[in-house]
């Protein structure tokens, strides 16, 4: 085990580097090699197969405004197609759009789990990414605690060597001040006269 990082597993969590978390392993080994956070290389790979991407692409378009207004025209069209129509015997889905029901009901059937796949996948990448900013957050905040030790360290330190010089100061002032009491005194009388 090297000694760095034993040591600030020690400092900044508190216990020996082989009880940490892998996360925390990995933390503390990033901090040791001062490697930068960089993203995870599981977030840049697109693995998805085509029926994953498809499923993304539907509940893009199906989850966006442009379909929302799209298939209100359409369901109008439709509609008024066929009230217009009616009389001159060129509707094909007369009142009450029996037929309309039905397509909506499987357009409905097919579009729920497609758009379910794609929140799952969603969501299974939005675990990676916290997992990723957890990583993150946790390198920063102990190179945070670090810095403040190191200052901490520091300013100890410039504290004992302000301790020592103003002892040194008051030493050669009190050696100063012994000095002059020793000195020969010229009485007032003689100065007067």
């Amino acid at each position: 085990m090297s000694e760095p990082r034993e040591q600030l597993a020690r400092e900044l969590l508190a216990c020996r580097y082989d009880e940490l978390t892998d996360v925390q392993r990995s933390v503390i080994d990033l901090i040791v090699t001062e490697a930068p956070s960089g993203v995870d290389p599981r977030l840049l790979i697109d693995d998805r197969t085509v029926g994953q991407r498809l499923a993304d692409r539907v509940a893009a378009v199906g989850g966006s405004w442009g379909f929302i207004c799209a298939f209100a025209l359409a369901l109008a069209l439709w509609m008024g197609w066929n009230l217009v129509t009616r009389s001159r015997g060129l509707a094909f889905d007369p009142y009450p759009f029996i037929f309309l029901n039905l397509m909506l009901s499987m357009l409905a059937a097919v579009q729920a789990p497609i758009i379910m796949m794609s929140q799952n996948r969603a969501a299974a990448r939005d675990r990676e990414a916290a997992e990723h900013d957890y990583l993150v957050n946790l390198r920063a905040e102990l190179e945070i605690m670090h810095l403040h030790d190191k200052l901490d360290g520091m300013r100890h330190r410039e504290l004992l060597e302000i301790i020592r010089r103003q002892n040194e100061a008051l030493r050669l002032l009190r050696a100063a001040a012994g000095q002059t009491s020793k000195a020969p005194r010229t009485s007032r009388r003689a100065k007067s006269t």
